[in-house]
């Protein structure tokens, strides 16, 4: 699922809804940062994006927490924000779409060229393309519901071939300045004068599989979160539901760390030593290493927590199995065999050439309804 339908508000506006976001060095060059949000789920292939939404990218420079922090990395106050907006449509369908750099310069271009648009040292695509994620949702969701693990050697991707509205955006490093280490969200907000913030998203499935699950959450058990929490600035959490994420999250991580019948998290009766962790939620990159194409997903964020040098650029790349990195994680804290759920990659992976996702599905599934 990733992000896909991550709360009521994205299923009952689903354009809006992020199904996941990417964040990884070029492989074309060096000296390029590539930036991908996914919206949609189960888009048709002559959907088109919404000219009633502001897609929005922000990136912060990190700088190195104080030691005894709960968290490695601290966002500077500097932000760097990529901001797209859509026409509407034209009279045989046609849409044009408009990027805005930090410095306030503009990029045109038109949905669907693959070439895409560049100017101001951004190149830009928009369109419908084959939606990479990789997991055995249904697993994930059986294993929530039994409290047993329900994954298997031959995992599949629920309704394999969905599309999605992709955006990618490829841009020169000097436009976040002269950071090395940065911190990646994306958004979606309603356009106009007045933006209220609908999606943002960080890493994968924190809403869906760590914030979404009432059952093991005893103060707040009631409480849908997941609407409350994409409102927040990932940057800087408001302290007024901050108590209620805390809440989820110790609890929803406890059950994770059950699953294979031993603690590797001890709490020692106070928080999960991952909570704050997970609510730094943004992809961290570093845009001096090279392309990695598996491997370096919370490389960075590991490394810090075992007081040890990274090696890798980190972030997000299309083709990174992550959800195998985050079950291992969450159930043995990476000391014991990789949790695997049988799916470790795409029916159509992504390439290294611009615009990095596949073509979309000509015939893809029909969505399943929801009640």
């Amino acid at each position: 699922m990733s992000d896909h339908i991550s709360g009521p508000r994205a299923l009952a506006d689903p354009i809006a809804d992020i199904t996941d976001v990417y964040a990884f060095p070029s492989p074309e060059g060096s000296g390029r940062l590539v930036l991908v949000v996914n919206t949609l789920p189960f888009a048709k292939p002559s959907d088109l994006l919404s000219d009633g939404l502001l897609y929005r990218f922000r990136v912060r420079p990190l700088n190195a927490s104080a030691p005894g922090e709960a968290v490695p990395f601290t966002p500077a106050a500097e932000e760097f924000v990529f901001d797209c907006v859509f026409s509407s449509p034209g009279p045989t369908g046609e849409q044009e779409g408009t990027c805005t750099t930090p410095a306030g310069e503009t990029v045109s271009f038109r949905v669907n060229d693959e070439a895409g648009g560049s100017d101001a040292g951004v190149r830009v695509f928009a369109g419908p393309r084959w939606d990479p994620f990789i997991m055995d949702a249904p697993a994930a969701l059986k294993t929530i519901a039994t409290g047993e693990l329900q994954f298997s050697d031959h995992g599949s991707i629920y309704l394999d071939g969905k599309n999605v509205l992709s955006l990618v955006l490829e841009l020169d490093r000097a436009l976040v300045g002269d950071a090395e280490l940065v911190g990646v969200v994306a958004e979606t907000l309603t356009r106009g004068r007045f933006n209220v913030r609908i999606e943002r998203v960080g890493r994968p499935e924190v809403k869906n599989m760590m914030l979404a699950p009432k059952q093991f959450d005893e103060l707040n058990r009631d409480l849908e979160i997941r609407d409350l929490y994409n409102m927040e600035d990932a940057f800087h959490l408001d302290g007024t539901y901050l108590a209620a994420y805390r809440a989820r999250l110790n609890a929803n991580l406890a059950f994770w760390d059950g699953l294979d019948g031993k603690v590797d998290w001890p709490t020692n009766g106070s928080a999960h030593p991952l909570t704050e962790r997970v609510l730094a939620d943004y992809l961290v990159v570093d845009l001096t290493k090279p392309y990695r194409e598996q491997g370096s997903f919370l490389e960075i964020e590991l490394a810090a927590r075992r007081g040890e040098p990274h090696q890798t650029c980190g972030g997000r790349a299309p083709n990174d199995d992550v959800m195998d990195t985050i079950f291992t994680q969450l159930i043995n804290a990476g000391t014991g065999p990789v949790i695997r759920d049988g799916v470790d990659r795409s029916s159509r992976p992504a390439s290294r050439a611009f615009p990095y996702l596949s073509a979309p599905n000509p015939d893809p599934p029909e969505p399943p309804e929801h009640h």
